[in-house]
């Protein structure tokens, strides 16, 4: 099995461009580094098939881009959550390229997978019923993916629904052309669930003999080779998002974001600091303002517990984060090292996107998905 290997280099510095001197902060998207997590993870599961999920837009870090990289490296299947984003990302890659829509068709829509050629993943007996009926209507089988619940209750069909589907002969206007179910607790290596649940889906694959087989998604990926079995949907570890916790994240980082410095003052000993005075310089102090707060994602968690970085210098965030900045006390660099205008790091070298999330209190997935459009977006590679 190949292991992939880590690398401490994060993106390289930002070069100096004119054109985002409006910016409040830029948001640097390495899809090089996206391309090569791929690479590294199919080469750790073949020969299964290692597919990408680009929902959420992918994770927030642009689905067109993102998907012209996957696709350009060899990616061939790929999954969103929604029948709109199927759509969308139907006009981004050929026809050949199978896009799978996690939550399947809600009632009405089924022509519209047909008309896209987007797989459904068919989670209930509803969603079985009504894409059967469209494949009767056609006169002919469709492709379609089925979800067996296996243990996590939230998408997927159950043991007695599958047993008695195909009992029923209830599938047979479907080309099932992929079966799959997904772990509740793949990022905790140890947990008993993830023996329970392979061993449930192992029960569910008995009804689809010859169907191939999907389980592992990002974290599942890690528990080993037993996981694999004929495709992987890894979403966050394509992102740089460390698969389990605790553990050493093996995968290259793929974001750099970086704040800039709107405005900067001396403050006394004792002086108040943004909104409620949740917090007050211990002493004399100089601070900087930055143009980052919640309504770019950067979670109102990070209040008095949130840090930036500068060359290696930790500058810790003092009171509440506001909808459009936060304040850094910079007393530990040298008078005069920052300037308006200035970038410090949000994630960057020295905190990466699951220690910034640590400190909110979050997971990577919720603070990347988060982070908003009013960045200035500067995409590397790809």
């Amino acid at each position: 099995m190949t292991a992939i290997a880590p690398s401490p280099s994060i993106i390289p510095p930002r070069p100096a461009d004119p054109s985002l001197a409006r910016a409040g902060a830029v948001l640097t998207i390495n899809l090089d580094a996206i391309t090569q997590n791929w690479r590294a993870l199919a080469a750790r599961v073949a020969p299964a098939v290692c597919a990408a999920v680009v929902k959420a837009d992918a994770y927030g870090l642009g689905a067109q881009e993102v998907a012209h990289a996957l696709s350009a490296a060899g990616c061939r299947t790929f999954f969103v959550a929604h029948l709109d984003e199927g759509i969308a990302l139907r006009h981004i890659l050929p026809s050949p390229t199978r896009i799978a829509v996690l939550h399947g068709p809600m009632p009405g829509t089924e022509a519209d997978f047909t008309a896209h050629h987007l797989l459904p993943v068919l989670n209930s007996l509803e969603q079985v019923a009504g894409f059967a009926a469209h494949a009767h209507h056609l006169g002919r089988k469709l492709p379609s993916v089925v979800q067996s619940d296996t243990g996590m209750s939230r998408f997927g069909l159950t043991l007695s629904e599958l047993t008695n589907l195909v009992a029923a002969d209830a599938l047979e206007g479907l080309d099932v052309v992929l079966h799959m179910s997904h772990l509740a607790c793949a990022d905790t290596p140890d947990h008993p669930a993830n023996g329970a649940q392979r061993q449930a889906f192992l029960a569910t694959r008995r009804l689809l003999p010859g169907v191939p087989a999907s389980l592992s998604a990002s974290s599942a990926i890690f528990l080993g080779g037993d996981f694999h079995f004929d495709l992987v949907r890894p979403g966050a570890a394509l992102y740089g998002i460390a698969p389990q916790a605790g553990a050493p994240n093996p995968l290259r980082p793929v974001v750099r974001l970086e704040g800039r410095v709107v405005q900067l003052r001396q403050a006394a000993a004792g002086t108040p600091v943004g909104y409620g005075h949740t917090a007050t310089t211990p002493t004399k102090a100089r601070l900087a303002t930055v143009g980052v707060g919640y309504a770019d994602g950067f979670l109102r968690s990070l209040s008095n517990t949130g840090a930036a970085w500068y060359r290696g210098t930790r500058l810790p965030l003092i009171g509440r984060v506001s909808m459009d900045s936060i304040i850094l006390d910079i007393s530990a660099l040298p008078d005069g090292t920052l300037s308006p205008g200035d970038a410090v790091d949000l994630i960057g070298p020295d905190q990466d996107l699951d220690a910034l999330a640590r400190a909110a209190g979050t997971i990577g997935y919720e603070l990347l998905t988060s982070l908003g459009a009013r960045y200035a977006r500067r995409y590397l590679g790809g």
